[in-house]
């Protein structure tokens, strides 16, 4: 039979469907079970209670997005690693999945991207607190964290904006009109841009947050990253419980900001948050070397809370001035306990837990540069997506995965498993060996049989098939 050569022809689509003609899809079993938990602790009574005040009775303009519906949309911007507001309105307009999860149903539009961008401006940051302390407070309640010991640590993130727009902040001019001030001021008139470029590589400290600063996001600070490389960024401090690995507080600072200046901040977040939790509240605070100074070290002791920071190589000090034998007292306590075997555990849990946090959200979920202008703005995201990374260790303890991309590659690791089982159990084991006395299914730990490699079918002891000339 001849294939045709005509393509098929459009089908027209039928203008009424009936109910018992629409293809319904196997729900997705991940946002059945978050949509549970949300439900059995009443999340939309909660969200309309705490964002009632930012809306009014009128007959005009446009339709709102309900409150619980805005914050289920970045929930899944954290679930799906999408990094745009655009993408989060597109992704949900075309998954029968998550138009289920939003309570939408095949006749019903979704919120786009302006609404959802609306909406996030419209409420208050201190909303966005409140439900990322809802969220802990479930966590807590599902034995999931204590509060006691704590591991802070900060990244930075690179903001939405380009390096080569930033102004002086005296009198707004252009960096590029700048260059071309100091040309004309050594003689060239007309510079060209490889000799503006020549001229801006022999100058040395240019790029100073005092005299810059972009006119696009003014809270933005010139950095450099972990790459080497230099952008206008922003700092993220999350403070993670060493217990669970759950975050108990986050922050959004200035990215030119050093770590012993804003672990305060940060370190006070994580305390009224840990004194919801237990009574004693924040006991110990784990970080890197970066933290490390004798005030810091000071103010955690007046506030009870024992510190494992490790010290940086500063050679021989000289501990001479006013309030420095308090400092010489604290620093000598803090080593002597970074030298002890605790301090090598909560390192590793520091390590782990606490990278593991900024991979969750900034890697996978799509938020290492920023698509939001201004600090506020930027951190009300971060902090729902804060609460879904909470979230997830509540569904990773019931259902085993904390993001549903995770199921994805579920069935080829069953069918993979199910193959190694189905080779094992015609593996026998080597005659007069002592070992790997378990079952045979586990005998053999060699790679699935190929027919052109004739070694792998011998060490599960069957005949390789006789390969076609």
């Amino acid at each position: 039979m001849a294939m045709g050569t005509k393509r098929k022809r459009a089908r027209q689509q039928d203008l009424w469907i009936a109910a018992n003609d629409v293809v319904e899809t196997p729900g997705n079993v991940f946002y059945d079970r978050l949509n549970q938990i949300l439900e059995e602790h009443k999340f939309d009574a909660k969200v309309e209670r705490l964002c009632q005040k930012f809306y009014q009775k009128s007959a005009y303009g446009r339709p709102s997005v309900a409150p619980g519906v805005y914050f289920r949309s970045l929930l899944i911007g954290y679930f799906e690693g999408l990094d745009s507001e655009r993408g989060i309105a597109w992704r949900t307009a075309d998954s029968l999945s998550l138009r289920k999860f939003l309570g939408y149903a095949l006749d019903e539009a979704t919120p786009d991207h302006s609404t959802i961008s609306r909406t996030r401006r419209l409420y208050w940051l201190e909303t966005h607190k409140a439900i990322f302390r809802w969220v802990l407070k479930i966590v807590s309640e599902e034995g999931l964290i204590s509060g006691r010991t704590i591991s802070i640590d900060a990244t930075t993130l690179e903001a939405n904006a380009a390096l080569k727009s930033i102004v002086r902040r005296d009198n707004g001019q252009s960096y590029h009109e700048y260059l071309k001030e100091l040309a004309q001021a050594e003689g060239i008139e007309n510079p060209t841009r490889e000799q503006l470029a020549r001229l801006d590589r022999k100058r040395k400290k240019k790029g100073s947050n005092q005299e810059w600063l972009s006119p696009s996001d003014p809270d933005a600070r010139i950095t450099k990253m972990k790459d080497g490389r230099t952008h206008l960024a922003h700092k993220a401090e999350h403070a993670v419980d060493l217990t669970s690995g759950a975050l108990v507080a986050m922050t959004l600072q200035a990215a030119n900001e050093g770590d012993t200046s804003t672990i305060h901040k940060t370190l006070a977040e994580a305390q009224a948050a840990a004194l919801a939790v237990n009574a004693q509240g924040v006991e110990e605070v784990v970080a890197d070397k970066g933290y490390h100074s004798g005030a810091v070290l000071k103010e955690l002791h007046e506030q009870d809370v024992r510190s494992y920071i490790p010290e940086p190589e500063r050679g021989r000090r000289k501990w001479q001035g006013e309030g420095k034998a308090d400092e010489q007292k604290r620093t000598y306590a803090n080593r002597r306990r970074v030298r002890g075997q605790r301090n090598q555990g909560l390192q590793k849990l520091r390590s782990e837990l606490t990278e593991r946090s900024f991979a969750h959200l900034y890697e996978t979920g799509g938020m290492r540069r920023v698509h939001l202008r201004g600090r506020n703005n930027i951190l009300k995201r971060l902090l729902v997506h804060g609460a879904a990374f909470n979230l997830s260790l509540i569904l990773r303890k019931t259902l085993g995965l904390g993001k549903p991309r995770r199921f994805q590659g579920l069935c080829a690791s069953l069918i993979a498993l199910f193959v190694r089982l189905f080779f094992g159990l015609w593996t026998p084991l080597p005659r007069g060996s002592s070992k790997n006395r378990g079952p045979a299914c586990f005998a053999s730990q060699s790679r699935l049989p190929n027919a052109e490699n004739p070694r792998s079918f011998r060490a599960l002891q069957v005949t390789p098939p006789r390969l076609a000339v």
